[in-house]
Formats: structure tokens, sequence, C-alpha cells
């Protein structure tokens, strides 16, 4: 029988307080990231990119039955995404905000596939000749990014993207003539009335 006597139990080491303080400041700080509204949708830009879809929508209607009408949607694409871009960026530098951090990068995520969706099926329906539809699939894929994008962004940008989606609706069921009107009226009205309204409420 062993009557040697137990072992002392040994505590554990303690946590340096430096190390668990800054462990908590990390954890608040990605919550308060995560729970961060994405602020820096561009009012100048949506004004400025429904300029540039004003011009498209000009051109469609002096020179669209001389010259197929989507290539100035086309042409006029690449411009309204440089606007975007160079006007967000702008906007997150005024206001301190980072593009790369979390709400950024949601809204980026968000964004992106349905566009990208929306360059596949514009492909597709460009080969397989069926180019009336492509109308009502801008409008509703474009609509479907902003929403999905700005479900994490001020409460106006969804909405936004839900008055695209029912234009691209309407515009499936629509004359071709029909929808190329309601292209202006989305990608050139809506993108001017929504801008102004996020510039005058939410800071440039």
């Amino acid at each position: 029988m062993n009557d040697s006597p137990p072992e002392p139990l040994q505590a554990a080491a303690p946590t340096p307080i430096e190390s668990k303080a800054a462990r908590d400041l990390e954890y608040i700080r990605n919550a308060m990231e995560r729970a961060t509204e994405f602020t820096a949708v561009p009012g100048w830009g949506g004004v400025g990119m429904g300029v540039v879809a004003g011009m498209a929508g000009a051109a469609d209607a002096a020179w669209g039955s001389e010259v197929w009408w989507g290539w100035y949607w086309l042409a006029a694409a690449p411009v309204a995404i440089v606007v975007g871009t160079i006007s967000m960026v702008w906007k997150a530098r005024s206001l301190g905000v980072s593009l790369t951090g979390a709400a950024g990068r949601r809204f980026t995520f968000g964004l992106l596939p349905p566009l990208a969706a929306g360059a596949v099926l514009t492909g597709g329906l460009l080969w397989s000749d069926y180019p009336d539809f492509l109308p009502g699939v801008w409008l509703l894929l474009y609509g479907t990014g902003i929403v999905t994008g700005g479900m994490n962004s001020v409460r106006v940008v969804p909405v936004m993207g839900a008055c695209f989606m029912l234009l691209g609706a309407v515009a499936l069921l629509a004359p071709v003539t029909a929808a190329r009107t309601l292209l202006i009226i989305g990608f050139g009205g809506l993108h001017i009335i929504f801008g102004w309204w996020i510039l005058r409420r939410y800071g440039g």
C-alpha cells in the first residue's frame, strides 16, 4: 500500500492581462465591423452613371435603327463602371471607410455574382440570336446584384435594386421597343433619382 502524500495540483499559468485585453479588443472590433453598414455607396456616382446611361439611350433613340441598339449600351457599360468605381473610392476615402473591410467585402461579393451571370447570359443570348431579351436580363440581374450587395448598406440601396428588378420583369414581357425605353428609365432615371437621394441624405 502506497502511503506517500498526493502530489500538489499545479495551477495553470495565468494569462497575461495584455494578451487577454488584445484578444477582447480584436473580438469587439471584428463584431463591430461585421455589424457596420457599408456607407460608401456613392450618390454622385449614381448620378454620373445615370447620365452615361441617358447618353446611351439618346444614341439608341437617334441611331438605333441604323446600328444594332445594344452596341450603345454595351459601350456605355464600362464607362459607367469606371464612374461608379472612382466615385466609390472617393467617398470611401472621404468617410474613412475601408473598401476591403468586412462590410465592403459583403457588398462586393453580393454584387458581383449577378453581374457575372448577366455578362454570361449576354454572350449566350447574342450567340443564340435572342438579343431582344437583353433589356430585361440586364435590368433584372443588375437589380438583383444591388439588392444582394446592398443588404448591409443603407436601406435605400436595396430599394433601388428592387425597382430595377421590377423593371426587368416588365421588360422581359414587353416588346423590344418598350424594353429599350425601360432601359433608359432604369439605368438612366433610377440611377439619377436614387443617386440624388443618397447624395442628399448620406453625404456624397
